[in-house]
């Protein structure tokens, strides 16, 4: 048998107002809180939670994981007005690279060309 990944954490300072960002760009409510924990719905049916972990230092360098959305390709004016600020932009314009208000990188996917 092999693990099953439960939950996907983010790091951050401000707990309520990344559940806020986050809950919104994803469409998904907070289910459960703590002190120093969030966790929102799952990510899809069955699939890991997003969880917010409140931490007392700032983002330091950039993410060795982040999470890849798929997104229709007018998501970036929304994802902007969310708090988020666009990072870079790939050459291809197959994806963008953002973070979110506490500068936690992620990446929308956008649709292929056709």
């Amino acid at each position: 048998m092999f693990p099953r990944v439960r939950a996907i954490a983010i790091d951050c300072n401000d707990l309520e107002a990344q559940a806020g960002f986050w809950g919104a760009l994803l469409g998904m409510k907070v289910t459960e809180r703590s002190d120093d924990w969030y966790e929102l719905e799952p990510l899809s049916e069955g699939g890991p939670r997003l969880c917010l972990q409140g931490v007392p230092e700032g983002k330091a360098v950039k993410n060795r994981l982040h999470l890849d959305l798929d997104v229709p390709e007018t998501a970036g004016a929304r994802t902007r007005e969310l708090g988020a600020t666009l990072v870079n932009r790939a050459d291809s314009g197959t994806y963008e690279v953002w973070q979110d208000p506490e500068g936690n990188e992620f990446c929308l996917v956008l649709p292929a060309a056709g």
